[in-house]
């Protein structure tokens, strides 16, 4: 019962150009009369006719080194590929990018530790890569011998300069389209699901968002220039028959048809990243005992309290919800109430009171359920709690939570109403004593102390404790 008088006491506390460097090699066609004699770094050549010959560059092979995929966080064993931003044969520089792995708590870029050529891809897209394996084989030391073979690519003649003719090598500008190295493509979670399904690499596509971030329509013109755009034909006006007579309609044959034979097959996919982590989290949920209490709170004083303040908000940048009001008034509760700002250990052995108010919001994403965590509540103002309710909730739906945000809360909170409901039976994270959902505020009639029926904002709340 102390949960119930908690909730109510809060409730009324109310993501080269390959860069691909064009590598505009200005690099000079020469031709040279048979009677001289190009060294290119190796023994001189005579030739019969004139030919062309390209001044160029020739690579020294280098050190390869296996790039191990280091650890990234604590406990964490394996993670999934999500994105290459490199290919094998790309040159790459230290702290560039090399790809996105998403881990059972967060995703992490893992960046390039040397400078060189990509020589292997250990894993592809969405393939499990262990701690501690190789996650790229880099060679290094490759482009040293640049300028020494530039040193020796000279024609010995002095005399055959006058019939050299210099011509500018030809470029072309393709692939223009390219990801910048190092930088991240920036798009949604469903935009990048769209390229998926259509089998469409994202560094191909121009963005036309802000910053170059690719939208839904980039990718729909980008399939339409591959495939080509079928426009679906004009609606036509209904052709209304004839009437026949009844005489005509009882000779007609009823036409037999055939059932319909279903070719779908089932498909299995892997469980990974956060979807793998609720799994196991709720699992051991499961062995928590639970008790769970139900009632109603009025709001119709914080819901006129919130329409007056959103105004005020926007004007410097913030989006007000009902949310940071829900996440300051459990605080307060805490406060009265520290036994549900605690956890037990394995044993219920020991009970340890959290002195910070570390309150998690469940959040549903494209990737799965994930609950990030307000810290320290108890400090900050509602404003404060929606910007940083605001900075967690663009980044749980771009996929880059990290671990700091998804770890360390003591409290949670769900939004079921979001989705229109009243009542839930939540579970109690692990190393967590208690969890409240919250349903949706509806505007009912209810009476008043002079027994006058009046329009009221209830909300319905569940609390389940262990």
């Amino acid at each position: 019962m102390a949960a119930a008088r908690a909730l109510r006491s809060c409730s009324w506390s109310a993501r080269h150009l390959s860069c691909v460097h064009h590598i505009q090699m200005c690099s000079s066609v020469h031709v040279v009369k048979p009677k001289y004699t190009c060294l290119f770094g190796y023994s001189s050549f005579k030739f019969s006719h004139p030919h062309r010959l390209l001044r160029t560059t020739s690579t020294v092979n280098g050190q390869i080194l296996q790039f191990k995929l280091s650890d990234i966080g604590e406990g964490i064993t394996e993670v999934t590929i999500k994105e290459w931003y490199v290919k094998e044969g790309d040159t790459v520089s230290q702290f560039d990018s090399i790809c996105e792995v998403q881990s059972d708590k967060a995703s992490v870029t893992i960046t390039s530790r040397y400078d060189g050529i990509i020589r292997k891809l250990y894993y592809g897209v969405d393939q499990i890569a262990l701690v501690g394996k190789p996650l790229v084989d880099i060679e290094t030391e490759t482009l040293k011998g640049v300028d020494r073979t530039r040193d020796r690519t000279k024609l010995v003649n002095k005399d055959s300069e006058e019939d050299v003719v210099e011509t500018p090598a030809v470029f072309h500008d393709e692939h223009t389209h390219q990801e910048i190295k190092g930088h991240k493509t920036l798009a949604t979670p469903a935009v990048r699901r769209l390229a998926m399904e259509n089998n469409i690499k994202l560094s191909e596509v121009v963005g036309t968002g802000k910053d170059s971030r690719i939208l839904k329509e980039d990718i729909l013109n980008y399939l339409a220039k591959q495939t080509g755009a079928i426009l679906p034909p004009s609606p036509k006006s209904e052709i209304i028959p004839p009437l026949l007579k009844s005489e005509t309609i009882q000779s007609i044959p009823v036409p037999v048809l055939k059932p319909k034979v279903f070719t779908g097959k089932d498909r299995t996919e892997p469980i990974t990243g956060f979807a793998k982590t609720m799994v196991k989290t709720m699992s051991m949920a499961m062995k928590i005992p639970h008790l769970g209490y139900c009632d109603e709170v009025d709001l119709t004083q914080l819901v006129k309290l919130q329409k007056e303040l959103k105004p005020i908000a926007l004007a410097r940048g913030i989006k007000l919800s009902f949310m940071p009001f829900f996440l300051k008034a459990a605080s307060l509760g805490l406060l009265q109430f520290p036994i549900l700002n605690a956890s037990v250990d394995e044993n219920c052995q020991n009970i340890t009171y959290k002195a910070s108010h570390n309150i998690g919001i469940a959040m549903d994403t494209e990737q799965g359920l994930i609950v990030p965590n307000v810290k320290d509540v108890q400090f900050r103002s509602v404003f404060e709690i929606a910007i940083e309710l605001n900075r967690l909730q663009k980044l749980g739906s771009t996929n880059h939570l990290g671990t700091a945000d998804v770890t360390g809360g003591t409290f949670t909170l769900s939004n079921i109403g979001s989705i229109g409901g009243t009542y839930a039976k939540p579970l109690i994270l692990p190393l967590e004593v208690a969890i409240g959902a919250l349903g949706a505020i509806k505007t009912v009639p209810r009476f008043n102390e002079k027994d006058e029926v009046i329009k009221t904002q209830i909300m319905n709340y569940s609390t389940v404790c262990g």
